[in-house]
């Protein structure tokens, strides 16, 4: 699916003579959820709602892809307003004293015809490690609700990613491993080219 769309993507690209395009992301529609194991008894799961950020990518060039996503910590969401709170409060994430966690690429691999591997530096807390996302393509090309909404209208990509962190290594290890130390995320995200008009 990527090589079409790469090969898609490339033919549109030489016409117009652009390199590579930047995506912003649909805050709307964009999730990054967090699982962790809950003393051996159950995996339980979290999200975080304020994330932004851009990916500059080039249909022609996949190992030129870069990303520089934000989240903020105050946005997390577990379903449980005290677990919520604990996460927030300096024991965890400290949000108020450390209001981003920031990823910020500094590779890419295309691992298969719709998948890439992008390698970067994760940082919480002032702790910044490496950190790598395995990529799935899911969608690239005008978006199925741009004849219905203005807001869908342009190019759009879609991606799913995953990873697996340690948190102990950004400071958020209370509990562990009693609690899991390792940290399963899952993102999906929807980017369009160039973003929206500022209003």
């Amino acid at each position: 699916m990527m090589k079409t769309l790469m090969t898609s993507a490339a033919l549109l690209m030489a016409a117009s003579g652009a390199i590579a395009e930047t995506y912003v992301l649909d805050p709307t529609h964009t999730e990054v959820r967090f699982y962790w194991n809950h003393a051996g008894l159950t995996e339980q799961h979290g999200e975080w709602l304020g994330i932004s950020g851009t990916i500059e990518f080039d249909a022609e060039n996949v190992t030129a892809t870069s990303a520089d996503i934000a989240i903020d910590p105050a946005s997390i969401h577990t379903g449980v307003v005290a677990l919520d709170d604990e996460l927030k409060g300096e024991m965890f994430f400290n949000a108020e004293a450390y209001p981003e966690i920031r990823f910020t690429s500094t590779s890419a691999v295309q691992t298969g015809a719709e998948t890439m591997r992008l390698i970067g530096d994760l940082t919480v807390k002032d702790n910044t490690h490496s950190a790598v996302l395995d990529v799935n393509m899911k969608f690239m090309g005008s978006h199925p609700l741009g004849g219905y909404f203005d807001f869908y209208q342009g190019e759009w990509i879609g991606v799913e990613a995953t990873s697996s962190l340690l948190r102990s290594e950004y400071g958020v290890g209370l509990y562990a491993p009693l609690t899991s130390d390792v940290v399963r995320l899952e993102i999906s995200a929807e980017m369009r080219a160039g973003g929206w008009p500022a209003e």
